[in-house]
Parts: structure tokens; sequence; C-alpha cells
């Protein structure tokens, strides 16, 4: 079942976006008299799963769920018609059309990409606001197993004081900075002290197990479920109960947990929990590997109540929300170039974190939540815009450079210099469609 909601969020959000970009392409082609032959969601490779010729276009659904396109009379893309380009110009065709029309209808898809990113942006902070933790009121600090952060100096519980010599006021703060930050100040022990990443700590990161995540918020074991299977099966535990002690001695957090069960291993324990107000005691049964065989839950909000952080909240009125939209689309657009910038430094190894479709799909939660799902289209949006933008002839930029190239030499590139391009540019695109999803692969088989 996870499966399917995940696979159902990956080809909703993918469908509307390519439906949407190539609408942006769509629509200026019809407003300048520009034929559209093919309208296509997927590529439909030898068979379409769906097609319906309307007026002079063909609509259709492929079956490689790869991307989409619309196929413009007179343009030079990768279905390269040279049989077509060999007649005469006609009025109707792309190239037949000023160079200011042309450009305009080669930035459509990009600039709608941008357009609904913001919009959904603008949605979030109305709908849902903004909810995030203060990093002062997290007093034993983070939640560190990561191996590669404990390798380059953390210690579980760190506290974050700021980052890049800037102030760290909330977890987002944090999480944000992952891409950046190279210089972090910590409290441990009462004690400051200063670490200092490794240039290539990205790359490390991508080629890291990462199961464990990276910087978590401390939370004590919450009781989820206890199946049927389980050692602990009759143990009268409820969904919500909190476990604060083992045989008298508190166990505060969950990170705490596995070390504590294995002084227990193949034992009896009397733990303590915390039900709604009330403190209750059950006799835990503790297998061969220091497991209690209980699924653990995570609420928020209740952690909250127990004073184990503080969360803030800011809601949005509905002009208050279109400067709030501003604020997260500026920060992601600037973010994902920021991602971009390190992933073109071979020196920070940050390429080996290029994923493919499988890295798009991970991302997608395993439960349906509808701001999570708005989110991630709004982030893959941007991502779609600006890699539509790189100066790659297969790409949106790359015919964007050879008008802007025409609009300011006043000459325009011979189309035998434009498929020469193309085909160039596509074997570009190919290798890096090959290269990220290659490194999902490889990280599939070394995790």
């Amino acid at each position: 079942m996870e499966f399917v909601i995940k696979i159902s969020q990956f080809l909703l959000s993918l469908s509307l976006l390519i439906v949407l970009h190539e609408l942006g392409h769509f629509i200026p082609a019809k407003l300048f008299k520009t034929k559209v032959e093919k309208f296509y969601l997927f590529f439909d490779v030898k068979f379409s799963l769906f097609k319906k010729k309307i007026g002079d276009t063909v609509y259709g659904i492929g079956w490689l769920p790869l991307g989409g396109y619309v196929k413009i009379a007179g343009m030079i893309d990768e279905s390269m018609d040279k049989e077509a380009m060999a007649q005469p110009p006609q009025p109707w065709e792309f190239r037949s059309k000023p160079a200011w029309q042309r450009l305009i209808i080669m930035l459509g898809g990009v600039t709608v990409n941008f357009i609904l990113a913001y919009f959904i942006y603008v949605a979030i902070s109305f709908t849902y606001g903004d909810t995030d933790v203060t990093s002062d009121s997290m007093k034993d600090g983070f939640w560190i197993e990561n191996k590669l952060l404990l390798d380059v100096g953390f210690k579980n519980g760190d506290k974050i004081l700021a980052i890049n010599d800037e102030k760290v006021d909330t977890y987002y703060d944090v999480r944000k900075n992952l891409v950046n930050g190279e210089k972090y100040s910590i409290e441990r022990d009462g004690k400051q002290k200063e670490i200092v990443l490794p240039k290539d700590f990205l790359g490390q990161l991508s080629s890291a197990e990462r199961k464990n995540g990276t910087f978590k918020l401390r939370i004590p074991f919450m009781v989820g479920s206890v199946p049927d299977s389980s050692v602990n099966a009759g143990a009268d535990l409820k969904e919500g109960d909190i476990l604060l002690s083992v045989n008298g001695r508190e166990l505060r957090y969950f990170d705490q947990v596995e070390s504590r069960l294995d002084d227990y291993k193949n034992q009896s324990v009397n733990a303590t929990f915390l039900r709604d107000d009330e403190k209750i005691n059950r006799d835990l049964k503790i297998d061969a590997n220091g497991k209690v065989g209980i699924f653990p839950a995570s609420h928020n909000s209740r952690f909250a109540e127990l004073g184990y952080f503080n969360i803030i909240h800011k809601d949005y009125t509905f002009l208050e929300s279109f400067g709030g939209g501003v604020d997260k689309f500026s920060e992601q657009v600037s973010g994902y170039f920021d991602q971009l910038g390190k992933i073109f430094t071979p020196s920070t190894g940050a390429y080996k974190g290029v994923g493919g479709f499988k890295a798009i799909f991970d991302v997608f939660p395993d439960q349906w939540i509808w701001q999570d799902f708005w989110s991630l289209t709004a982030f893959l949006s941007i991502m779609l815009a600006i890699l539509n933008l790189l100066p790659i002839p297969a790409l949106d930029g790359g015919h964007v450079v050879f008008l802007l190239y025409e609009m300011i030499s006043g000459r325009k590139p011979s189309e035998k210099f434009l498929e020469r391009a193309q085909v160039i540019g596509f074997f570009i695109l190919i290798a890096l469609v090959l290269f990220a999803n290659g490194n999902d692969i490889f990280k599939a088989m070394t995790n």
C-alpha cells in the first residue's frame, strides 16, 4: 500500500508539471498562430496509450514516463524532422516567426513552472502557515546518529548555535543550510567549539548510507503499534503511550533506547509509561537482540506539550500569503542554484548526490499528506524550470541562447548548424540522464 501511495504521488506530480510546462509552450505558440502538431504527456516511442486529433494538433499520452513534449511545426527539435525542414518555410511555422515571438514560445515552459511554484507556495502559506521548532528550546541538542556526521566531529546531543557564522534560531535554519554549511558552531557539555566540514563532505554524504538521516529532533519513545507477533503482544500498551523509564532508570529520548535495552537481553524489565497524564507500569520482555517488538510513532505537538521542544506557528492572511510565497519561492530558487554550483564544482563531490527518477520517487512520503505533496511539487517545478534553462541545445535554454544570439547579432544560425547542435545536445542530455539514474542504481546496490 505504501508503494501505491508513493507511486501515485510521483506520477500525479510529474504529470501535472509536464502538462503545465508544455502548456507554457503551447499557449504562446497558438497566440502567435504557430501550428502545434503534437501535445504529449510522456513519450510515445513506437506507440501511444491514447491519442486524439483536435484541429491541427494530436493530443496523446505516451507509455514512457520520462517527460513530455509539444511538437511545433518548423522547429528543429528532438524529432529531427529533416524532411519537413527541407521544405520552404510556411507562415504558420516556428522558423517563420519573428525572433521575439520564438523567444517567448521557448521561455513559456519555464515561466509557467516558476509561476506554478510561486502560487503553490502562496497557497501553502495561506492554508497551512509556517510551523517550526525554536533551537533554544531543544535543551539536549540534536539527535545525531549519522556515521559521517559522527566521523567529522559531531556527537549526539550537540546544540547547533551558528552555521557559517549565522545564528541558528530554528530547526529549519539547520535543515536549509545542510548544502552550504561549512563551519558549525556548537555547544557540547556547556562548552562551545567549532566543526569545519571537509571540502568533499557533500560527496561523502551522498555516498553514505542515508537511513539515519542528518540532524533530527530528539523525541521520546512513543508507542505506535504492537503487532500480534511481538514478544510484548499482551503487554496492554496503547498507541500514544510514552516510555519514561526502564527498571527505574530514566529514559527520556528514543536515541537512548537501544543502548539501554542491550543491558537486558533475554530478560523482563519493569517499564514506566505516560498515558495521557497518568503514569502506568508494564512488564516488558526484551528479546535476544535487545528489541521489544514495538513500532514507534511520532507526534510533535504532543512532544511539545511535554516540554521536549517549543513549536512556533505563524498564520498568514490572504494578502500576507503573497509575501510568504515570495519568501519561500526565492529561498528555494536560491537554494537550488547553490546546489547546482556545488554539483558543478568537482572538489565538493556533490555530483555523487545527483539522482534520477528513483531519487525523485524516494522523496515522496509513504503517507498522503497534501502539504508535503504540494511542497514537493513546488520544489520539483523550480527544479524543472532551472534545469530546462541550462544552455544545452536539446533543452529550452539551448534554444534561448541561439535566439538571443540572433537578436543581438541580427544573424540567424543556419538550420544545418542548429541540427548538429541539437544532436550534440541530445547526446549530452542522454549522458546526464544515464549518469543520474546510474547513480540511483549504484546507491541501491551499495546501501
